[in-house]
């Protein structure tokens, strides 16, 4: 290229920045003229922009204002690029479980108005969308608290906490799909159920028969049913080809496909079906979409929980893992809380663990499990290895408690083979009296799902567990305190997090997707909530 091409090439340059330059200082005046527009949009009462203010909300209002101010109120949103840029991340945001359409795609697929004013109001408006959307990708859509509460001592917080919805709106309005990366969850099950909750929301819902109550069905059974299981196993591929006569019977290669969807529904796998398979069964596909959103919901509200070492109990999955640097260490069945008395989710530290321990019973067990049977029969009392003390721990004669009215009294177990807490408990401050423990009702941990306790969460293989968490010497030092039978508590040498948590839909170490059935019936009220508009 020659000299005068060069020098053509660069005036044309310059020419045509000098024209958009131009085109922008007409359409919304100089930048100061702009800035003053946004500065009185928040100041003024009435504001030219109260409608964009209202809907912000006093607190998104607030955190508006300190958006621009630390952009010196000048305009955000008037180069178009930067505009489809938001536009392309926001509508990302389905794959996430979200609604686009709440965050006002319109305001970015129209031309802004002409007046100062008008394109001021406009601006706030964007940025409304921006920073609510980055608010609900990181911090949740709905609010926990009002849902499904969830309780954190004090002193358990992340000691990487995560950023603050301001900063990740101003250092990514240079790079927003970086901002909107980092607000999403980085969680290993957050992005793999995005993932298939992705892959599901794109592909037409499947249909299939309502399966109707009846009888246990065992295998090899004949009933009317299994046409219409067939139907059902077939919808999802459980089957690959159905029979080329139409049998009654429950074979051996159907029971082989139930015990396939069993497993992938959280079920106990032995082919049989009950009320619990068949609620699996009557899922429809929308339902289960609507899982997946539910639950994508839940790790967003987690996301700042779980740290890089945590104690995880899925309180809906009855398991319990142990995760350090983010990996999956060791993983074990738990049982939780029935329906009636649900475990509650909370984030604590593990500070000591009680070995051989006695058990006290709880006032509720007490008030509604114990007394009633000491009623009947006192001998409940020394058939169940329960003696009777005073609040100080003095031990009192059964014989002469006034069981209708025993105010201040102590039901108390010793250490030993039948008692509920097993070998081992593992305590963590909280204001529900809950914890992990061994248990002697080790048969119950086949079963699925395993909702049998008060409240508290017992632990398969619990004592095994202490060989990943704690040092070799700690635990040569425990098993010799077990061995002998007394009761001790034994403290942490470091406080470790744990999380106990309730969710219905995971992908497991394997890559499959797990939908269980909802055990505590919570997730129809997160989905209403998520549905509702905001604006």
């Amino acid at each position: 290229m020659n000299f005068s091409a060069r020098l053509y090439k660069k005036t044309a340059h310059y020419l045509t920045a000098g024209y958009l330059l131009a085109i922008a200082i007409q359409a919304f005046g100089s930048d100061d003229n702009a800035s003053q527009a946004i500065r009185q949009s928040f100041a003024a009462s009435p504001s030219a922009c109260a409608a964009t203010l209202a809907a912000a909300g006093t607190a998104g209002s607030s955190l508006l204002h300190e958006f621009y101010a630390q952009e010196a109120f000048l305009p955000l949103w008037q180069e178009p690029s930067r505009r489809a840029a938001l536009l392309h991340e926001l509508e990302q945001l389905a794959d996430d479980g979200l609604n686009p359409n709440e965050y006002r795609l319109d305001s970015l697929r129209t031309p802004l108005p002409k007046g100062i004013q008008q394109r001021a109001c406009a601006d706030l408006l964007i940025s409304h969308s921006y920073l609510l959307a980055l608010q609900h990708l990181s911090r949740g859509r709905v609010a926990q608290e009002s849902l499904e509460p969830f309780w954190r001592a004090p002193g358990s917080d992340s000691p990487t906490p995560r950023h603050s919805v301001l900063s990740l709106a101003v250092q990514g309005l240079d790079n927003l799909p970086a901002a909107f990366a980092t607000a999403r969850p980085t969680l290993f099950q957050y992005q793999q159920l995005r993932r298939a909750y992705a892959e599901r929301r794109r592909l037409p819902l499947s249909e299939w028969p309502a399966i109707p109550g009846g009888r246990l069905l065992r295998p090899d059974m004949r009933d009317a049913r299994v046409p219409l299981l067939i139907e059902r196993l077939a919808a999802e591929g459980y089957i690959d080809e159905r029979p080329a006569v139409a049998s009654d019977r429950y074979d051996a290669a159907l029971v082989a496909a139930m015990q396939r969807f069993q497993t992938r529904h959280g079920l106990q796998a032995d082919g049989l079906i009950g009320p619990d398979s068949l609620t699996a069964l009557n899922t429809s596909a929308a339902a289960r979409l609507a899982q997946l959103r539910v639950n994508l919901e839940r790790w967003r509200w987690l996301a700042g929980d779980i740290e890089a070492q945590t104690l995880l109990v899925n309180i809906a999955g009855g398991q319990l893992g142990y995760y350090r640097d983010h990996q999956l260490l060791w993983q074990g069945r738990a049982q939780v809380g029935r329906p009636e008395r649900q475990t509650p989710q909370l984030k604590s530290l593990v500070s000591r663990l009680t070995l051989n321990p006695t058990w006290t019973v709880p006032p509720t067990i007490m008030r509604e499990d114990k007394l009633p049977e000491i009623r009947r029969d006192l001998g409940y009392l020394a058939s169940h290895q329960l003696r009777v003390l005073d609040r100080d721990g003095n031990p009192l004669d059964p014989t002469k408690v006034d069981w209708q009215h025993p105010g201040g009294i102590i039901l108390r177990q010793d250490a030993g083979p039948k008692n509920p807490l097993g070998q081992l408990v593992i305590r963590f401050a909280n204001p529900f009296s809950v914890y992990l423990h061994d248990t002697p009702s080790q048969h119950l941990f086949s079963k699925s799902p395993r909702a049998f306790s008060s409240g508290c969460v017992r632990i398969e293989g619990i004592v095994e567990l202490l060989d990943t968490l704690l040092p070799a010497d700690d635990c040569a030092e425990i098993a010799r305190l077990l061995a002998s039978g007394e009761t001790r508590e034994f403290p942490l040498r470091e406080r470790l997090p744990i999380v106990l948590a309730y969710w219905t839909a995971e992908v497991d170490a394997d890559g499959e997707l797990i939908l269980r059935n909802d055990l505590y019936a919570r997730d129809q009220n997160v989905l209403a909530a998520l549905q509702r508009h905001t604006y």
